[in-house]
Formats: C-alpha cells, structure tokens, sequence
C-alpha cells in the first residue's frame, strides 16, 4: 500500500503586509462551529502579492453571521477596519456589498491547521491610509457568478433556440450595470426583470442609442414578452431556466 502526503488544492496567500481591496462577500453558507451549525459569509480581499503567472494572490476572512451587534465578530472587523465604529445610519441597513471595491491595509499570517495544511489568515486589519486606490485585477470571479455559472451549460442546453443561432434573446450579453459582461441567459429571472423594469424604458427614451444598446433594448423586448406570456399561463418562475 502506498502512502502519500496529500496536496493542498491550491496555494495560499503568502504572509504578506500592505494594502488590499474587497472583491468578494461570499453568499451565506452553513457552516458547522463550536456552537452548533451557523450560516457565515467571508470578505475576500485581492492582495498586491503576485503568483508566477502575475495574477493577485487572495486572502479570505474568517467566517461571520450576518449580525451587527456590538459585540459581534463582524462589528469588531468593520471597527479596526474603519478605524471607527459603524454610525447609527450605517448600522441600521448595512449592505456588504458596498464593501466591494474598499481597500484596507491588511496583515496576512500563516497558521497550520489540523490536517497540516497551511492557511493564511488576516491577522491584522486597519485603515488604508495610503490615500492611493487600488484597483481590482479582474480576474477575480464572485462566489456567487460561479454558483450561477455552474448551471450555466445546462440552462444553455435545455432551452430552446427558436431561430437555431446564437442571437436570440437569451444570449445577448448584457453590457451594463452589475452584471455587465453576462449573457441574459446567465441571469435569474429576477435580474432580467430588473433589467427590463428599470433599464430599458431610460434605453428607449433615448434618441441615439449605441449599437450595443440597440441589441439589448431588443433582446428585452422579447424577454418581456416571454414574461408576460408564461405570467399568463401560470407557469411557475422556477421551472423556467434562464
């Protein structure tokens, strides 16, 4: 029989002193601790540390509950974070996705776990007082785009392609806001009504739309119509892959 030393699924975050940006806050996960089952999201922050192919090592927080107490483990990171505590407005609707995009100055150590895998953990976070931006890398892919990228190539092979090519509604890219980037069908049907309630009347209002604009207006044009008609037939929304 032959024994080997398992191998870490991938390298991490060297120890590493200086400033970082959020990338990611993770969707809720359930998570075993010390104190029964919990649901906890993680910050993730790109470093200026660099891999051999020069793309940004990434470091992820601890986990955290979704709560603002005082004496929460998430309250105490945003404080030493900010450098401050959070005002009466901020905590009293806190979005994690205004995180995206904010740089600390952050510490990172190495810690070994039990299995003898090497971790690397925040060990220190404070201010960013460089009073430089730094700019994502892009090459960063949120946890959840790559939960939803998962059904992807089913969702592309299940539904139905009318016209028999690739420019039908559902796979127009979209070319604007959060989702800039990502085919229609790649979308929850909730992000494409959002689409189509809050960006497309401002589109058709508009009396010299760009070619790209032009494509989307059109594709959620038909979206809608789709809509409407299984709203129609009483089709329920999540048996419809998008």
């Amino acid at each position: 029989m032959k024994i080997t030393k398992k191998s870490q699924s991938f390298d991490p975050c060297p120890e590493y002193s200086g400033q970082a940006v959020v990338v990611d806050v993770t969707p809720l996960k359930k998570t075993e601790t010390a104190y029964g089952p919990k649901e906890v999201f993680r910050v993730v922050f790109e470093t200026k540390a660099l891999r051999q192919d020069g793309s940004p090592f990434c470091v992820w927080s601890r986990g955290f509950t979704p709560s603002l107490n005082e004496k929460a483990a998430f309250s105490q990171f945003l404080r030493k974070w900010f450098g401050r505590a959070l005002t009466e407005a901020e905590a009293s609707e806190f979005d994690t996705e205004n995180l995206i995009g904010k740089t600390a100055d952050i510490t990172v150590v190495h810690e070994q776990g039990r299995n003898g895998e090497t971790y690397a953990n925040i060990g220190l976070i404070r201010p960013d007082r460089t009073g430089k931006p730094m700019q994502a890398s892009g090459k960063y892919t949120r946890a959840k785009d790559r939960e939803a990228n998962k059904d992807a190539e089913y969702r592309r092979a299940d539904q139905e392609n009318a016209s028999g090519t690739e420019d039908n509604w559902r796979h127009t890219k979209v070319h604007v806001g959060r989702n800039k980037g990502i085919d229609l069908c790649d979308l929850d049907r909730e992000a494409v009504q959002a689409l189509i309630d809050n960006w497309l009347p401002t589109a058709k209002a508009n009396p010299k739309p760009l070619a790209d604009d032009r494509r989307l207006i059109a594709a959620l044009e038909q979206a809608a119509a789709e809509l409407a008609a299984e709203a129609d037939d009483q089709i329920p929304m999540g048996n419809q892959p998008y």
